[in-house]
């Protein structure tokens, strides 16, 4: 049985080490990145919630060793990009784990209380089909339309209710 943990940690930690910066370039370009910011700008004027689009290439070590899912670093990188940190309590994580091509979405209890834990999954489910297809920007910004259409039946901007940026709109690239 160790030997088997064994070869399935081996097997993650290569699979977590090929992938890398080259591979996130190739899946979402610059200008694929420059188009998501644009779109989490624009849908962050209808609402008074704040997202985040992470893309991580693979894996740090310390999450491969202990066996860790995609859903632990989403966690953990929602607390550091403070996403968490908003005056409404609203915001959501849209994260990619590119080397398992892992969806997670991680929202804050402020819009969390207004969505059932089926409608994120549905929604994950939706982005990993584009996914497979190889279609990365489409179910980004699938699952961003989807994630501004809740904020905006939760938290509307009130007429003539300026934009409060809190948290910035490019999207974080760990390789």
């Amino acid at each position: 049985m160790a030997t088997q943990s064994f070869l399935s940690t081996l097997r993650r930690l290569w699979r977590h080490r090929w992938v890398d910066g080259a591979d996130v370039r190739r899946v979402l370009p610059p200008e694929a990145l420059e188009r998501l910011k644009a779109r989490v700008a624009a849908s962050e004027r209808r609402h008074r919630g704040e997202v985040r689009i992470c893309i991580e290439a693979g894996l740090p070590w310390s999450y491969i060793r202990r066996a860790a899912p995609a859903r632990e670093r989403a966690i953990t990188l929602f607390g550091k990009l403070r996403v968490w940190d908003t005056a409404h309590n609203n915001g959501v994580l849209i994260y990619l784990l590119l080397a398992e091509h892992a969806i997670e979405i991680v929202a804050d209890r402020g819009i969390d209380a207004h969505v059932s834990a089926d409608e994120w999954a549905a929604m994950a489910r939706r982005m990993a089909s584009a996914f497979r297809e190889g279609r990365f920007e489409d179910g980004l910004t699938q699952a961003l339309e989807e994630v501004s259409a809740l904020l905006v039946a939760h938290f509307p901007l009130a007429e003539g209710e300026p934009d409060r940026n809190e948290l910035p709109d490019e999207p974080v690239v760990v390789v």
